[in-house]
């Protein structure tokens, strides 16, 4: 029987081989709101996984800001670089914990695809001036079910949609996969924005509480490896990803010293304003000119009946920061003129 069985349809009798009964496995997933043909090669996670990579959402990531906006220095992480340090931290747990490494992978490679320029300062303007509001999370929803292809969407899994609808704080994924990319990308953002804020000297290691780096560790490294292995032994043949009591109160702290110190901190955040007015700006001029938005979002405006503001947001959203200061300037700033 295994001899007419194609290269995929084998990976998912592996999957039910090696991994935890608690793992999510391919052959079982709620599938695709459109169906497509399976990949005779790839099984259906990693072919989301492939989609993702692969789309132009994706790959603006890499000029979108992760806390510090334009950063003198070439090592400061990017909406790119976070994306990519919570995939590997997820991949790890979940292989550590045989759950399906490609539906963790492909969850933490979509969950900010619907992020702003400017990080959460762009966020914030656009929450507070779209009249529907602004979530990043969401948003990343309509980049993956709308905006991508042309209006037709990735077409991505109900299991990879859920786990990056509810990697936030507050959200509930369905599956132990998604929990390990919504724990872990507040594992990856405390540590390597403390990496950047001691690059930046805006803090320095050992002004970190003791109360917090006696648990977790004094470096990143440290910090890291003590924070997975917790997660792994604790979760280990359970069906839940959890955290032992002592170290999960050490990182919350951790993670409210951060605010604090570095979210807060005035010489960090100190053109935060600028552009959060720069994207506020933007939307506005949009709004009032929608004849100058890309040909794609006046379809949608006058075919679809899409209520511009919507439209304006979602422009606005996907913008790079460089690309929403080069808009700012060739709509907002006169240029030199002359007579010819």
């Amino acid at each position: 029987m295994e001899h007419c069985l194609n290269i995929r349809q084998k990976l998912e009798q592996r999957e039910h081989v090696i991994l935890s009964p608690y793992a999510a496995y391919s052959d079982q997933s709620l599938g695709r709101d459109v169906y497509e043909e399976p990949c005779d090669i790839r099984p259906i996670y990693q072919r989301d996984r492939d989609k993702i990579l692969h789309c132009k959402a994706f790959r603006r990531l890499k000029h979108k800001t992760q806390v510090f906006l334009a950063p003198e220095g070439d090592h400061y992480r990017t909406r790119l670089t976070h994306t990519l340090e919570v995939a590997q931290i997820a991949r790890t747990i979940a292989k550590a914990l045989l759950l399906n490494e490609e539906l963790t992978e492909a969850i933490a490679l979509g969950h900010d695809l619907g992020h702003t320029p400017f990080g959460h300062a762009g966020e914030r303007a656009l929450n507070r001036i779209c009249p529907i509001g602004f979530q990043h999370h969401l948003q990343s929803i309509r980049v993956v079910e709308y905006l991508e292809n042309h209006g037709k969407g990735l077409n991505l899994t109900k299991e990879v949609r859920d786990g990056i609808k509810n990697h936030q704080t507050e959200g509930t994924p369905s599956t132990l996969e998604g929990k390990i990319v919504r724990l872990c990308d507040k594992i990856a953002y405390i540590n390597h924005d403390i990496d950047d804020a001691i690059r930046g000297q805006i803090i320095k290691e050992e002004e970190i509480p003791s109360e917090y780096t006696d648990i977790l560790g004094h470096s990143l490294g440290e910090r890291l490896d003590n924070l997975i292995h917790d997660i792994v032994t604790n979760s280990e043949n359970c069906n839940d990803i959890i955290m032992s009591p002592k170290i999960g109160s050490a990182m919350r702290h951790l993670r409210e010293y951060m605010f604090e110190s570095v979210y807060m901190n005035k010489r960090a955040k100190n053109q935060e304003e600028q552009a959060e007015r720069l994207l506020e700006q933007l939307f506005i001029y949009y709004e009032q000119h929608p004849n100058y938005l890309p040909k794609e979002y006046l379809l949608r405006m006058e075919h679809m009946k899409e209520p511009s503001y919507l439209v304006v947001c979602d422009y606005i959203a996907g913008m790079t920061d460089r690309y929403a200061v080069s808009k700012f300037k060739e709509l907002m700033i006169p240029s030199a003129w002359g007579v010819y």
